[in-house]
């Protein structure tokens, strides 16, 4: 597999520069993909794919009317981060949730910064993430968000920008460390001879944050991951976390409410449970707290929680910092609390709530993107440049009727990486979750989920939209950092298959 034939097209590539050469970080990787013999790299990609199936790594997307699992798609060639840009990404993001937890803190307690006009105080009133029901509430160690996916993009100006916080119950962790036991199983050799520092650890780092908010008293805090069950999206993710961390998977009728604590229901009786690692949405957790005709969630949860005899993570509540339009005063947000300008810029953001930004966005759509507050997956989104006339008109008529459910961005040129196509390689747009975890101290596992936009010319990523994945190889230059060269762990058992969405 040879580069000399790649086009990187007026991009920034993440692998090879505008010289036509690896970039440093890489060169390693480039070499050992063009040694391999005719075929071999389709073979092997072959084979990933195979695993795939075996391994049950599937995915429903909502609304697909056979309701058919699908596959995940998984491209072999790896995003490469260097050890240099991996820390001011790991500090900008360590801040930014630092941040993102004083204000949430801040917004359930004093107001503060909406009073002093920071945050204007319509946005968080009609918030759909606010909930009245939190307002007070002192979470465990006065951790809001736990567990935090943020998506970042690198624009053409070789810049990386944060796309957007992912703070309820973001997903797709599976798929990372799924992804790193495919790619050391399939190119062992590089692995050897690689500095890649390890992804392996993050489940017992998750454990290790659910117990520490566990109540004072507890000693061997006992730990449920509640799910919606079998027939939600993300099913596949939930049983594999539980799995992996060694906890039990629940659902809420596995759950009650009893003299002031959570209880678990098992075969030989009830057992107290400490801590929920809850993948609800906070509509559906508690039905005398949230929506009445829940059937997902346990009755008097929240009672229990706000006693602090149970702790739930993430938060309930700490959906108001998911909004976009949230989103767009994180700048500011950051410079609040910490006094400090972000390590991490936003992409430049307009807010359709604001007069002068309505105007121009809706004077310029066919060169925005223009993305609804409170979606996900990449859905009621609009991308400009490939809209049709009639999308824009509905896009505009949306925005005129409800302007604070909408913000638009300039279309940034997605950087790419190289991915199999057929017999050879081309580039692809990608962007980068990487999953941070807030308890005694912010960690940032390093690398993350590289999402990849498969369709030619796609800047859409998710996987419900046509997008796939790529392991994330994040280089180590410092010797106290462990380095993954260890063989692959079994993976999860074929019988605990559905589907995820990241």
């Amino acid at each position: 597999m040879k580069f000399r034939d790649y086009d990187i097209n007026g991009y920034f590539d993440e692998m090879i520069g505008e010289d036509g050469l690896p970039r440093a970080p890489v060169r390693h990787l480039a070499r050992n993909l063009e040694a391999l013999p005719e075929g071999e790299l389709i073979r092997r990609q072959s084979s990933a794919d195979r695993a795939l199936v075996q391994m049950g790594i599937t995915f429903n997307v909502y609304g697909e009317s056979a309701g058919v699992e699908k596959t995940l798609p998984f491209d072999l060639v790896p995003r490469i981060i260097a050890a240099e840009e991996w820390r001011r990404i790991e500090l900008g993001l360590k801040q930014r949730i630092e941040a993102l937890n004083l204000f949430i803190d801040d917004i359930y307690h004093e107001q503060r910064i909406v009073r002093e006009g920071v945050v204007p105080t319509h946005v968080i009133g009609s918030s759909k993430g606010f909930r009245k029901q939190c307002v007070g509430m002192n979470p465990p160690r006065g951790v809001w968000c736990h567990i935090t996916g943020t998506d970042l993009v690198r624009h053409g100006d070789g810049e990386i920008y944060v796309l957007e916080d992912n703070l309820r119950c973001p997903s797709g962790v599976s798929y990372v460390l799924e992804n790193r036991h495919l790619m050391k199983s399939l190119f062992p050799e590089v692995f050897a001879a690689s500095n890649v520092r390890p992804v392996s650890n993050y489940p017992l780092r998750l454990r290790d944050v659910l117990e520490y908010l566990a109540p004072d008293h507890v000693t061997s805090p006992r730990v449920v991951l509640l799910t919606p069950g079998v027939f939600n999206s993300a099913y596949f993710e939930h049983s594999f976390l539980a799995q992996q961390m060694g906890i039990e998977l629940v659902e809420g009728s596995d759950l009650t409410v009893s003299d002031g604590c959570v209880w678990m229901r098992t075969t030989t009786g009830f057992e107290r449970v400490d801590v929920i690692y809850r993948r609800i949405d906070d509509d559906f957790l508690d039905p005398e707290a949230f929506r009445p005709d829940s059937m997902l969630g346990v009755p008097r949860l929240m009672e229990v929680y706000k006693a602090g005899n149970v702790a739930l993570a993430n938060a309930p509540g700490s959906g108001v910092a998911d909004d976009k339009v949230v989103y767009a005063y994180v700048p500011r947000i950051i410079k609040y609390y910490l006094d400090q300008e972000p390590i991490l810029p936003n992409v430049p953001t307009y807010i359709c709530d604001e007069e002068k930004d309505r105007a121009y966005v809706l004077e310029n759509l066919p060169q925005l993107v223009v993305k609804a507050a409170n979606e996900s997956g990449g859905y009621g989104m609009l991308i400009g440049p490939h809209a049709t006339k009639e999308q824009c008109a509905e896009f505009a008529r949306r925005i005129q009727t409800e302007p604070r459910n909408y913000i638009a961005q300039p279309t940034l040129a997605l950087s790419r990486v190289p991915t199999v196509v057929g017999d050879h390689l081309e580039g692809r747009h990608v962007d980068l979750r990487p999953y941070i975890l807030s308890g005694k101290d912010i960690f940032v596992m390093p690398g993350g989920l590289t999402r990849v936009a498969l369709k030619k010319g796609s800047l859409v990523v998710n996987s419900s939209q046509g997008g796939g994945s790529k392991d994330t190889w994040v280089l180590a230059d410092d010797p106290t950092h462990e380095i993954d060269r260890r063989a692959p762990a079994t993976s999860v058992s074929q019988t605990q298959r559905s589907g995820i969405t990241a």
